[in-house]
């Protein structure tokens, strides 16, 4: 009778649980039994794993074997625990001694002539076994996600012949050396959008504070154009961002660029996408958009095109930076601390001046967009079309570009804000507000005006006042004055042409 005992990890969202993988050899009638709650892609192991060992060289024991993934109450899938289950049967073979692999962790597929394929939900499973102080074995085409952890000593290998001969000393492995942080600082650029000076200001607020913003406006006057611009305005993730953000991707399967690791992410997807689709889900569950856009930027243009539903479950996310996905087979929570930026028109037809549809007709289009929804998105900035029609743009040289000018501000203001309440204002809490704006009791009673005349709601009037911050931050200025709350409640573009229609 043998018996071993070797570690893995499950992939279940961000975490990376253990598992003892627990094999049994008896005397009896040969039978492969595999328990532990596993699914179908785990029990289809018991092939993969008999292929792999007789492809390698070995012989498959003709005995009784019982595998148990333990604990059982962790929903198991996929190929991950089939190099883990091949060495648990060599150790109670005998073919390994049974201390031998107590120090490691051990996750990879097996293809049938023994060679390892690459697995998702890698960088978990590093932090994981990293925290635990063991040694994981990883396939070699994982190395590049595992370079991206720097406290965790992993070995890569390229077949179950090779783990068996590192295992019992024949041959040696290096580890996967840790890769540091690159980012290619492309500067911000946006010589190519003409005009829309308050445009850009708004993006400079939006960058600075980590504002969403909406830009409204007809066909063609670049709200895209300026969207894709905020991330070159952004600074680049520090470790423990993109730490976060390549786990996410890790365990989405998504290839990570180790060339530009610190890149922010942006986001943008189609206005058909469904509501599965952008907080994520299924059998098993798995990152969405919201959460791929983790630090970074999630861009919807046509936003009233998206589905009334799909847009609603954004509320929550943009309130809690998180987003719990509960199935069937178990839960999973991903972070989803994104910053969203919205394009839309102001009619269907493009154009709210084109006199093709009646007021009724646009109010209903912008009804899409639901009353909290609406109240998320710190700025509502038009975006309108030009007065001429200019053919080309004023070349401007590097030392004098208004779009680096912006992005030291930015950095500036950024710097400001976590040095006084060590987060940006967006994430300011409430009964900090008042007293890190030191407004004066005669902007008080103007700002608590303004919001009754405008009929603000209260997440839009603590808002407003958070974008207020932001704009004496972009100026350097320790407390929020009259002109700073006055520019702040003008950026509600949308809820004037609602007004309009409604009165109309």
């Amino acid at each position: 009778m043998g018996l071993a005992v070797v570690y893995t990890r499950a992939g279940t969202g961000l975490s990376a649980p253990l598992v003892k993988v627990e094999v049994h050899l008896a005397n009896g009638l040969p039978a492969f039994h595999l328990v532990g709650m596993a699914e179908t892609s785990v029990k289809e192991a018991r092939d993969r794993v008999r292929c792999a060992l007789i492809n390698s060289g070995f012989d498959f024991p003709v005995r009784r074997i019982t595998v148990n993934l333990a604990p059982a109450d962790i929903p198991k899938h996929g190929g991950r625990y089939d190099l883990a289950i091949a060495i648990g049967i060599l150790a109670a073979s005998s073919l390994i001694p049974p201390n031998q692999v107590d120090d490691y962790e051990i996750i990879g597929e097996l293809g049938l002539t023994g060679e390892l394929k690459e697995v998702q939900n890698v960088i978990p499973a590093a932090i994981a076994s990293s925290q635990a102080q063991r040694t994981l074995l990883i396939p070699a085409d994982n190395s590049a996600e595992a370079s991206l952890v720097n406290e965790a000593y992993c070995l890569p290998l390229t077949s179950l012949l090779q783990t068996y001969q590192f295992l019992i000393g024949q041959e040696a492995v290096n580890a996967v050396k840790t890769l540091q942080l690159h980012y290619q600082d492309t500067g911000a650029q946006w010589d190519d959008v003409v005009g829309q000076a308050q445009a850009k200001r708004a993006l400079m607020i939006a960058a600075a504070g980590a504002h969403n913003l909406l830009f409204v406006g007809p066909q063609g006057t670049g709200k895209s154009l300026l969207a894709s611009k905020l991330t070159s305005l952004l600074p680049p993730l520090n470790g423990t961002e993109a730490l976060e953000v390549a786990s996410v991707h890790s365990v989405k399967g998504l290839r990570i660029d180790a060339k530009n690791f610190a890149q922010r992410p942006f986001r943008a997807p189609h206005h058909t996408s469904s509501a599965v689709a952008l907080t994520g889900g299924g059998s098993h569950p798995t990152p969405g958009e919201i959460s791929l856009a983790h630090h970074g930027v999630l861009f919807l243009d046509e936003l009233p095109e998206f589905g009334r539903k799909a847009l609603d479950v954004l509320r929550e996310p943009l309130e809690t930076g998180d987003v719990n996905i509960s199935r069937a087979s178990g839960s999973a929570t991903f972070p989803a601390n994104f910053q969203l930026i919205a394009a839309m028109n102001p009619s269907p037809t493009g154009d709210i001046d084109d006199n093709r549809m009646s007021p009724d007709q646009v109010l209903r289009y912008l009804n899409r967009l639901s009353g909290p929804l609406l109240d998320r998105i710190d700025l509502q900035v038009e975006v309108p079309r030009l007065d001429d029609y200019p053919m080309h743009t004023v070349a401007v040289s590097p030392d004098n570009d208004s779009a680096t000018t912006a992005k030291r501000q930015v950095a500036r203001a950024r710097a400001m804000q976590l040095k006084r309440q060590g987060c940006l204002n967006n994430a300011i809490k409430i009964d900090e507000l008042i007293t890190l704006c030191l407004l004066s009791e005669a902007d008080k009673a103007f700002l608590q005006t303004a919001a009754k005349k405008l009929k603000l709601s209260m997440r839009v009037f603590h808002r407003t006042l958070k974008v207020a911050r932001t704009i004496a931050d972009l100026e350097q200025s320790a407390a929020v004055t009259r002109a700073h709350l006055a520019e702040a409640l003008g950026y509600r573009a949308l809820d004037k042409i609602i007004a309009q229609l409604s009165a109309s």
